[in-house]
């Protein structure tokens, strides 16, 4: 018979608890979320998914900052918003290591590099392309969502290559596939589950994926090391996130409902859907991975010169 103790550790949270996200419903980051709500009745009673979409998902962030430190609001936040926007904000209205506690990972996913029907079909390769790319500067276009990994992955390449690659910017993924596929642009970086059937389809070509092992999504496809760029190598993520006052023995209940609720076989078969790689551990391996994400993408958004307005 289970102790009083333990049977009070097992009980849920008896409070509405929000995860709070930066984007719009039925954005990738919604979704994942909305998964990891219906699977967190362990921690509390009842998750609620609170969109706080605009600001290119900082109003998320800025609510937490300014929530109890309680464990009942918490955000899923994708790394951008952590490891980028501090090198790119200058207003920015948290500070990414003081203001929040990260408590888990919870998916990681890599990018790819995928071509169109603007560059012909013997351009199966990363080399190929930049070869492509030198022969024919009028034509080099790549197309990129500003101020995100794929931006600055598309920056990184041109640089390594020294090639002159006119960057399209858009304000989402969606167009980006839409004029890859009808020739307006020559090449995109994309998350491996946007263009995904098209490319299995045969409309677009995938050169190479960011991340440091092949994808089983695309097993034929090399990562961008053995194409023989190791520094373009990034993995993209979601985390979760409380404030920083949060108790320790708050987090770590939080932290274990979630990799409880991932171990679920309904969000492993989803997450594979998607492409998507669960990738839950401690609070602590998540927050060397911050740290060095945010060095490591300091240096590349100085070089590359990008200012938003804030």
């Amino acid at each position: 018979m289970p102790s009083l103790l333990q049977t009070a550790k097992s009980q849920p949270v008896r409070s509405m608890s929000r995860i709070l996200v930066g984007f719009p419903a039925g954005g990738n980051t919604d979704f994942v979320a909305r998964l990891l709500a219906n699977e967190l009745k362990s921690y509390s009673s009842t998750v609620i998914v609170e969109n706080r979409s605009g600001a290119s998902g900082r109003l998320a962030l800025d609510g937490l900052k300014s929530s109890a430190a309680d464990g009942l609001t918490v955000t899923l936040s994708p790394a951008a918003m952590i490891v980028l926007f501090p090198h790119i904000y200058k207003n920015l209205k948290y500070d990414a290591l003081a203001d929040f506690v990260p408590v888990t990972l919870v998916c990681s996913f890599p990018y790819l590099l995928a071509v169109g029907p603007m560059v012909p079909g013997h351009v199966t390769t990363l080399a190929d392309f930049i070869v492509w790319c030198r022969a024919n500067p009028k034509l080099a276009s790549f197309g990129t969502v500003m101020g995100t990994p794929m931006h600055f992955t598309g920056f990184m390449l041109s640089q390594l290559a020294s090639l002159k690659i006119l960057q399209v910017p858009y304000q989402g993924m969606a167009p980006a596939v839409q004029n890859l596929l009808g020739g307006q642009i020559a090449a995109a970086v994309l998350p491996i589950d946007i263009p995904l059937p098209q490319i299995q389809s045969g409309m677009l070509r995938a050169l190479a994926t960011t991340g440091p092992h092949r994808s089983p999504f695309l097993p034929d496809v090399p990562t961008i090391k053995e194409a023989g760029y190791p520094s373009l190598e990034f993995i993209d993520w979601f985390g979760v996130f409380v404030p920083s006052k949060t108790p320790a023995e708050t987090v770590s209940k939080l932290n274990d409902a979630i990799r409880e609720a991932l171990k679920k076989e309904e969000i492993k078969a989803t997450f594979a859907r998607i492409s998507y790689e669960i990738a839950a551990g401690s609070g602590s391996d998540f927050a060397r991975l911050i740290k060095s994400d945010i060095e490591r993408w300091g240096p590349i958004v100085k070089a590359s010169g990008y200012r938003p307005e804030d």
